[in-house]
């Protein structure tokens, strides 16, 4: 068993895909987002979107940071971890503007203090006032901020997602097929809106690369910061203090301004769309045609926050491609011909990007990831 099992979580979520089985898939059912009629309006051309997700354990880094240092800022990006993980799956669907966001805030009052659901909620505002300035128009309409000690040891960050979009500009991924290349944009670097060097690892995977970045004495100082029935050799088992690993907390970069602009000028060449978030590069096997082989063979070089993990915890490179996305966290579907345009529209915002790989035909959906010489095969 993993250590990432060991520590009660799942990187493919099986059980919850099993629990959701029997769901209606929605009207577009390999698309990013749950797409539903338009129930609000009752317009047969438009769609309505309702998607909810967070900043997951991310959370217990800030707080770990915050009672260190003192610095409350640090909650800031925390705030734009629980927009950008709702966010940038609606981009996968083709939508990006004029978006309603309902935040969700669930803390121990007795340990979270009001200064932090202060940043918290400003940080939240702060980012929507950067998106406005490229286009894109997110409202935030409050949410529930709820004490509930009893269930929450420290606090967690999350929100939803609304939005009404055209029928006919829905990124759907079925038209996905074997020719086409992938584009990835990477994760890590400083964008135009950034104010500091990204390490990547933007809001998944963090319960493992906590427990084995940060070293014993939290799990001696801090125990309202982890599963206190775990076992002790999956507990904060590295070397490190927090402040000497603070690239740990990298908000989580968005591609909105890159990816509005892409689908407003070529919204026809982008045949699919996929946010390498839980599930890190194997993400793509849930929403790919039943018919393809995606073949990854040129991904970035994993920046340096995956190779500090994976030296820590001792992963496999399988388990590390299965829980992050290893520098790369968004993937464009298109022609070869496309390609280009999209690589030089990503580096005019300062973000790098490539061709990270190929779409063949298959009579099984399969995905082969090739690094160091080696092939990791997962269906």
């Amino acid at each position: 068993m993993s250590l990432y099992s060991k520590r009660g979580v799942s990187a493919q979520k099986e059980e919850v895909h099993e629990a959701v089985k029997n769901l209606d898939a929605g009207i577009f059912p390999k698309a990013f987002c749950k797409i539903y009629p338009d129930y609000l309006c009752g317009d047969e051309n438009y769609i309505n979107v309702m998607h909810a997700d967070g900043a997951g354990t991310k959370s217990i880094l800030a707080y770990l940071y915050w009672k260190e240092t003192g610095d409350a800022s640090v909650w800031k990006g925390i705030a734009q971890d629980a927009v950008v993980m709702n966010l940038d799956d609606l981009l996968c669907a083709g939508i990006f503007d004029n978006i309603i966001f309902n935040s969700t805030i669930d803390r121990n009052k007795n340990v979270i203090t009001g200064e932090v659901l202060e940043q918290l909620i400003n940080g939240t505002q702060k980012f929507f006032d950067l998106m406005k300035t490229f286009g894109i128009n997110i409202h935030y309409v409050g949410g529930e901020t709820a004490d509930v000690g009893d269930v929450v040891r420290t606090i967690a960050v999350n929100g939803t997602m609304t939005a009404r979009w055209p029928k006919s500009k829905i990124i759907s991924n079925e038209k996905i097929k074997p020719g086409n290349v992938i584009v990835g944009l990477a994760s890590f670097g400083k964008s135009i809106y950034e104010n500091n060097y990204n390490s990547g690892i933007g809001s998944n995977g963090l319960t493992s690369a906590r427990h084995d970045l940060l070293s014993k004495y939290y799990a001696e100082n801090y125990k309202e910061s982890f599963d206190n029935s775990l076992s002790d050799d999956v507990v904060y088992i590295g070397k490190n203090k927090i402040a000497d690993i603070k690239q740990i907390l990298s908000p989580t970069r968005t591609y909105a301004p890159l990816i509005k602009k892409l689908l407003e000028n070529n919204f026809e060449k982008i045949y699919g769309l996929i946010h390498c978030s839980g599930g890190g590069q194997t993400k793509c096997l849930k929403y790919i045609p039943e018919n393809v082989r995606v073949i990854k063979d040129n991904l970035f070089d994993p920046p340096p926050i995956f190779k500090m993990i994976q030296e820590a915890s001792k992963a496999n490179d399988r388990e590390m491609y299965q829980v992050f996305n290893m520098g790369c966290r968004m993937e464009i579907y298109t022609d070869e011909n496309f390609a280009e345009t999209i690589i030089k529209e990503a580096a005019s915002f300062n973000i790098d990007a490539q061709i990270i790989g190929r779409v063949e035909a298959s009579d099984k959906k399969e995905l082969v990831i090739q690094i160091k010489n080696k092939e990791l095969i997962f269906s």
